[in-house]
Protein backbone atom coordinates (compact mmCIF):
# COMPACT_ATOMS: atom_id res chain seq x y z
CA UNK A 1 0.00 0.00 0.00
CA UNK A 2 1.44 3.27 -0.96
CA UNK A 3 2.16 5.90 1.73
CA UNK A 4 -0.38 7.99 0.23
CA UNK A 5 -3.46 5.25 0.51
CA UNK A 6 -1.89 4.45 4.28
CA UNK A 7 -2.46 8.31 5.97
CA UNK A 8 -6.13 7.79 5.65
CA UNK A 9 -6.29 4.56 6.99
CA UNK A 10 -4.13 5.40 9.94
CA UNK A 11 -5.70 8.63 10.25
CA UNK A 12 -9.08 6.16 10.20
CA UNK A 13 -7.49 4.32 13.23
CA UNK A 14 -6.64 8.10 15.25
CA UNK A 15 -10.30 8.56 15.03
CA UNK A 16 -11.15 5.39 16.46
CA UNK A 17 -8.80 5.66 19.05
CA UNK A 18 -10.59 9.09 20.20
CA UNK A 19 -13.71 7.32 20.51
CA UNK A 20 -12.33 3.67 22.45
CA UNK A 21 -11.89 5.05 25.58
CA UNK A 22 -14.94 6.72 26.07
CA UNK A 23 -17.07 3.53 25.11
CA UNK A 24 -14.75 1.04 27.10
CA UNK A 25 -15.98 3.12 29.97
CA UNK A 26 -19.33 2.67 29.08
CA UNK A 27 -19.02 -1.11 29.45
CA UNK A 28 -16.30 -1.15 32.35
CA UNK A 29 -17.90 -1.82 35.81
CA UNK A 30 -16.33 -0.89 38.79
CA UNK A 31 -13.29 -3.01 39.87
CA UNK A 32 -13.38 -5.69 41.89
CA UNK A 33 -9.05 -4.94 43.45
CA UNK A 34 -8.27 -7.87 41.17
CA UNK A 35 -5.05 -5.71 40.43
CA UNK A 36 -3.97 -6.69 43.80
CA UNK A 37 -4.63 -3.39 45.55
CA UNK A 38 -7.80 -1.11 46.44
CA UNK A 39 -5.90 2.14 43.95
CA UNK A 40 -8.33 2.98 41.02
CA UNK A 41 -7.97 1.18 37.75
CA UNK A 42 -6.16 3.17 34.77
CA UNK A 43 -7.97 5.09 32.62
CA UNK A 44 -8.48 3.37 29.61
CA UNK A 45 -7.58 6.74 27.75
CA UNK A 46 -3.89 6.09 28.65
CA UNK A 47 -3.96 2.77 27.24
CA UNK A 48 -6.31 3.22 24.44
CA UNK A 49 -5.04 6.38 22.51
CA UNK A 50 -5.24 7.56 19.11
CA UNK A 51 -1.65 6.67 18.32
CA UNK A 52 -2.27 3.45 18.85
CA UNK A 53 -5.33 2.90 16.81
CA UNK A 54 -3.45 4.36 14.28
CA UNK A 55 -0.36 2.27 14.41
CA UNK A 56 -2.94 -1.08 14.33
CA UNK A 57 -4.37 0.42 11.75
CA UNK A 58 -1.77 1.12 9.83
CA UNK A 59 0.23 -2.57 10.02
CA UNK A 60 -3.07 -3.89 8.85
CA UNK A 61 -3.35 -1.68 5.99
CA UNK A 62 0.54 -2.80 4.74
CA UNK A 63 0.10 -6.44 5.95
CA UNK A 64 -3.43 -7.07 3.98
CA UNK A 65 -3.41 -4.04 1.25
CA UNK A 66 -4.20 -6.96 -1.49
CA UNK A 67 -7.13 -8.88 0.65
CA UNK A 68 -10.66 -8.38 -0.11
CA UNK A 69 -11.29 -8.34 3.47
CA UNK A 70 -9.26 -5.84 4.92
CA UNK A 71 -12.06 -3.75 5.71
CA UNK A 72 -13.27 -6.49 8.33
CA UNK A 73 -9.94 -6.52 10.07
CA UNK A 74 -10.36 -2.78 10.41
CA UNK A 75 -13.74 -2.90 11.93
CA UNK A 76 -12.89 -6.05 14.11
CA UNK A 77 -9.78 -4.61 15.40
CA UNK A 78 -11.84 -1.06 16.45
CA UNK A 79 -14.30 -3.52 18.56
CA UNK A 80 -10.87 -5.18 19.75
CA UNK A 81 -9.48 -1.89 21.03
CA UNK A 82 -12.54 -1.14 23.26
CA UNK A 83 -12.76 -4.78 24.91
CA UNK A 84 -9.08 -4.21 25.19
CA UNK A 85 -9.79 -0.98 27.20
CA UNK A 86 -12.72 -2.98 28.91
CA UNK A 87 -10.52 -5.66 29.95
CA UNK A 88 -7.81 -3.40 31.73
CA UNK A 89 -10.18 -1.41 33.46
CA UNK A 90 -12.27 -4.34 35.21
CA UNK A 91 -10.80 -7.95 34.06
CA UNK A 92 -14.06 -8.41 32.03
CA UNK A 93 -14.55 -9.03 28.10
CA UNK A 94 -18.50 -8.14 27.51
CA UNK A 95 -20.60 -10.38 25.34
CA UNK A 96 -22.36 -7.81 23.52
CA UNK A 97 -18.52 -6.55 21.76
CA UNK A 98 -17.28 -10.27 22.33
CA UNK A 99 -20.51 -11.14 19.25
CA UNK A 100 -20.46 -7.82 17.97
CA UNK A 101 -16.56 -8.67 17.06
CA UNK A 102 -17.60 -12.27 15.80
CA UNK A 103 -21.12 -10.85 13.77
CA UNK A 104 -18.87 -8.66 12.17
CA UNK A 105 -15.98 -11.40 10.69
CA UNK A 106 -18.27 -13.87 9.92
CA UNK A 107 -20.36 -11.63 8.30
CA UNK A 108 -17.37 -9.25 6.93
CA UNK A 109 -15.58 -12.64 5.85
CA UNK A 110 -18.45 -14.17 4.16
CA UNK A 111 -19.37 -10.94 2.03
CA UNK A 112 -15.25 -10.92 0.98
CA UNK A 113 -15.11 -14.90 0.17
CA UNK A 114 -18.28 -14.51 -2.17
CA UNK A 115 -17.18 -11.59 -3.27
CA UNK A 116 -13.48 -12.69 -4.25
CA UNK A 117 -15.19 -15.86 -5.74
CA UNK A 118 -13.54 -17.72 -3.11
CA UNK A 119 -16.26 -19.45 -0.66
CA UNK A 120 -14.04 -22.09 0.25
CA UNK A 121 -11.83 -19.58 2.61
CA UNK A 122 -15.18 -19.15 4.51
CA UNK A 123 -14.74 -22.83 5.86
CA UNK A 124 -10.82 -21.83 6.76
CA UNK A 125 -12.08 -19.03 8.88
CA UNK A 126 -14.92 -21.31 10.76
CA UNK A 127 -12.14 -23.88 11.25
CA UNK A 128 -9.60 -21.51 12.29
CA UNK A 129 -12.51 -20.31 15.16
CA UNK A 130 -12.93 -24.28 16.05
CA UNK A 131 -9.45 -24.50 16.72
CA UNK A 132 -8.90 -21.13 18.32
CA UNK A 133 -11.73 -21.82 20.59
CA UNK A 134 -10.98 -25.69 21.30
CA UNK A 135 -7.55 -24.98 22.19
CA UNK A 136 -8.50 -22.56 24.96
CA UNK A 137 -11.38 -24.63 26.24
CA UNK A 138 -8.55 -27.10 27.06
CA UNK A 139 -6.47 -24.22 29.17
CA UNK A 140 -9.54 -23.06 30.62
CA UNK A 141 -10.16 -26.96 31.97
CA UNK A 142 -6.53 -27.23 33.02
CA UNK A 143 -6.15 -27.46 37.04
CA UNK A 144 -4.95 -23.64 38.29
CA UNK A 145 -5.93 -21.81 35.23
CA UNK A 146 -7.16 -18.49 35.09
CA UNK A 147 -8.11 -18.37 31.91
CA UNK A 148 -11.82 -17.05 31.56
CA UNK A 149 -14.63 -18.58 29.11
CA UNK A 150 -14.12 -14.63 28.06
CA UNK A 151 -10.92 -15.10 26.81
CA UNK A 152 -12.30 -18.77 25.52
CA UNK A 153 -14.93 -16.47 23.74
CA UNK A 154 -12.49 -14.18 22.15
CA UNK A 155 -9.94 -16.33 20.97
CA UNK A 156 -12.68 -18.34 18.94
CA UNK A 157 -14.14 -15.25 17.19
CA UNK A 158 -9.97 -13.89 16.56
CA UNK A 159 -9.52 -17.22 14.70
CA UNK A 160 -12.40 -16.65 12.43
CA UNK A 161 -9.69 -13.68 10.44
CA UNK A 162 -6.61 -15.94 11.22
CA UNK A 163 -8.21 -19.42 10.05
CA UNK A 164 -8.95 -17.06 6.95
CA UNK A 165 -5.17 -15.77 6.26
CA UNK A 166 -4.38 -20.02 7.03
CA UNK A 167 -2.18 -21.89 8.94
CA UNK A 168 0.67 -19.85 9.99
CA UNK A 169 -1.20 -16.94 10.94
CA UNK A 170 -3.34 -18.73 13.12
CA UNK A 171 -0.72 -20.63 14.82
CA UNK A 172 1.01 -17.42 15.50
CA UNK A 173 -2.05 -15.84 16.56
CA UNK A 174 -2.74 -19.20 18.73
CA UNK A 175 0.92 -19.08 20.76
CA UNK A 176 2.29 -15.56 20.29
CA UNK A 177 -0.89 -14.01 22.80
CA UNK A 178 0.49 -16.22 25.73
CA UNK A 179 4.58 -15.25 25.13
CA UNK A 180 3.29 -11.87 25.55
CA UNK A 181 0.84 -12.20 28.54
CA UNK A 182 4.18 -14.66 30.15
CA UNK A 183 6.81 -11.99 29.68
CA UNK A 184 4.38 -8.98 30.81
CA UNK A 185 3.84 -11.19 34.01
CA UNK A 186 7.21 -12.20 34.65
CA UNK A 187 8.54 -8.73 34.19
CA UNK A 188 5.58 -7.48 36.61
CA UNK A 189 6.83 -10.31 39.44
CA UNK A 190 10.62 -9.36 39.16
CA UNK A 191 9.70 -5.59 39.26
CA UNK A 192 7.01 -6.63 42.34
CA UNK A 193 4.69 -5.01 40.85
CA UNK A 194 2.23 -7.76 40.99
CA UNK A 195 1.59 -10.73 43.39
CA UNK A 196 1.87 -14.36 42.54
CA UNK A 197 -2.27 -14.49 43.55
CA UNK A 198 -2.89 -11.20 41.09
CA UNK A 199 -5.60 -11.68 38.40
CA UNK A 200 -4.31 -9.90 35.40
CA UNK A 201 -5.76 -9.39 31.73
CA UNK A 202 -5.73 -11.54 28.92
CA UNK A 203 -7.92 -9.92 26.53
CA UNK A 204 -5.20 -7.67 25.23
CA UNK A 205 -2.80 -9.87 24.80
CA UNK A 206 -4.86 -12.03 23.20
CA UNK A 207 -5.84 -9.08 21.01
CA UNK A 208 -1.97 -8.07 20.50
CA UNK A 209 -1.52 -11.62 19.18
CA UNK A 210 -3.93 -11.77 17.22
CA UNK A 211 -3.01 -8.78 15.73
CA UNK A 212 0.58 -9.67 15.04
CA UNK A 213 -0.56 -12.83 13.32
CA UNK A 214 -2.05 -11.38 11.12
CA UNK A 215 1.09 -9.03 10.06
CA UNK A 216 3.12 -11.98 10.61
CA UNK A 217 0.10 -14.21 8.51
Amino acid sequence: MSAVALVPVALLGALVGLVVPRLARRFATPPVGSWGDPRPRPDTSTWLSPVVAAVVFAGLAVARADDPALPVFLAVAAVGLVLAGVDLACLRLPDPLVLAAGALALGGLTGAALLAGTPGRVLDALAGAAVAGAAHVLLALLPGSRLGFGDVKLAAVLGLPLGWLGRDALLAGLLLPHVLHGGLVLALLVTRRVRRDTLLPLGPALLAGAWLGVLLG
